[in-house]
């Protein structure tokens, strides 16, 4: 399958086989999110898998009571790690000045925005974080065509 075909195939699954999920079907998702790009490399994503039905009926409630989610093999729990977002956004600013890559003033202003950043509320530096989590999640989504996951 194409790319393309790929994005076109994708939907949005609110019903599910009730097959469970093998090991290495789990480790290949998590490992298409480990390749997606990210600001820096920074990475800033974490995920719990949940199997186990008390959980994922929690995850249900406190996602406004969304009863799918409780009905699902295996939820994916993604969070992001803001602290590992800014401190490896301004490590990796570094190396690439280090390396030459980019100027030595482009360092500053990102140094400067960092630290700017880590005094901002969750919600106001949420955005940012988001859109990199956000691309690891479609790199999931798009990788489970490949296990045909759906209903």
């Amino acid at each position: 399958m194409t790319t393309a075909e790929a994005i076109r195939k994708r939907r949005s699954i609110r019903k599910y086989k009730k097959d469970s999920i093998p090991e290495e079907v789990i480790l290949e998702l998590l490992d298409a999110a480990r390749l997606a790009p990210s600001g820096c490399n920074a990475q800033p994503w974490r995920f719990r898998v949940v199997k186990d039905i008390d959980t994922k009926l929690q995850l249900a409630q406190a996602a406004y009571n969304q009863k799918f989610i409780s009905e699902a093999p295996v939820v994916l729990v993604v969070c992001a790690n803001i602290k590992q977002y800014l401190d490896k956004s301004v490590s990796g600013i570094h190396g690439l000045g280090k390396i030459g890559a980019v100027k030595n003033e482009i360092v500053e202003i990102v140094e400067d925005r960092v630290e700017k950043l880590r005094y901002l509320k969750v919600r106001e530096i949420g955005p940012l974080i988001a859109v990199n989590v956000a691309i690891a999640v479609e790199h999931i989504v798009l990788r489970a065509l490949d296990f045909d996951l759906g209903p």
